[in-house]
């Protein structure tokens, strides 16, 4: 690795940890080696790690929490850039909750109630990131980030930082201008509107209890695999198909719920990505509906060079 020499010679507020196992770092748990992750723990890391990236030419990656992420078996070839619990912090002012792009999507909903303010209930049991979350316009039992999200801390990919408003940022379902080649979300700033605690409470307890009747919970997942098609829901059209339980090695389409591929033990990156194939392939000769991945796919099976992020 001695084309990322640059990492051992950068000054970062952070650490970075060299071969880690990107099954470590995601929900799914599979995922091979990325050759270099920096945790980073302030917006001067997150600029110098991508401008020293694209003055070596080195692939980057930004991940955070890693709930909506594949990684192939083998690995990450460059940097990863983890925006993490080291970038998390919560801060409530008034009926606005400015959060950084690390912070736990359930963790803002709980400063929310605390503080409390309604509108992000629908948030509570999302598994992902203030930055992933904004980025894909998450969602859930109606709501969605594009509602409450005032703007969206960026790096520019020219390293310039600023403030985009939600107007400018072109939310759509599960997209967002924040998604662009180069551009990081550093955090976002939400409003709210003042309520009831306990009507808060009540209302996120009653979204959880959904959740547990409803999805594999006690299994490693990234969520709902697939978006939704326009006119049909993925999940329903998974099972039509015939294909609830069905698995390839350790990867397996819920019997609780067809939207989700779980992992049910020793599964391979190669695993989920065989089954997504056959999902696929199902569906689209029963409906003619090509089902897209709504998780992000990254890395390769051999030690080629990924695509920059």
């Amino acid at each position: 690795m001695s084309e990322l020499q640059f990492l051992k010679e950068a000054r970062l507020d952070g650490r970075v940890e060299w071969r880690v196992p990107m099954a470590e770092m995601t929900t799914l748990r599979v995922g091979g080696p990325a050759d270099a992750v920096v945790f980073a723990a302030s917006e001067e890391d997150v600029r110098t790690v991508a401008r020293l990236c694209r003055e070596h030419g080195a692939p980057l990656a930004v991940v955070g929490r890693g709930s909506n992420l594949l990684v192939r078996d083998g690995g990450l070839r460059g940097v990863v850039l983890c925006l993490g619990k080291d970038f998390a912090r919560i801060a409530v002012r008034g009926e606005e909750i400015f959060a950084q792009a690390g912070a736990a999507l359930g963790a803002l909903a709980l400063a929310a109630r605390d503080a409390g303010l309604a509108g992000l209930e629908f948030a509570a049991g999302i598994p992902g990131s203030v930055g992933g979350a904004a980025a894909m316009n998450a969602g859930a039992y109606g709501g969605e980030i594009a509602q409450v999200l005032r703007s969206a801390r960026v790096l520019q990919p020219d390293g310039e930082i600023v403030d985009m408003e939600n107007a400018d940022l072109a939310f759509g379902y599960r997209t967002s201008a924040l998604q662009a080649p180069g551009r990081i979300c550093l955090g976002a700033r939400f409003v709210l509107q003042r309520g009831d605690r306990e009507e808060i409470s009540g209302r996120m307890a009653d979204l959880a209890a959904r959740r547990r009747e409803k999805q594999p919970l006690q299994f490693p997942s990234a969520g709902s695999f697939f978006k939704r098609p326009e006119g049909y829901f993925a999940g329903r059209l998974i099972e039509e198909a015939g294909l609830k339980g069905a698995h390839v090695g350790g990867a397996q389409v819920s019997s609780l719920h067809a939207g989700f591929l779980i992992n049910t033990g020793g599964a391979t990156a190669g695993d989920f990505l065989t089954l997504m194939e056959r999902v696929q392939r199902a569906v689209y000769e029963r409906e003619g509906v090509r089902l897209e991945p709504e998780v992000r796919i990254l890395g390769q099976d051999g030690a080629e060079e990924v695509g920059r992020e």
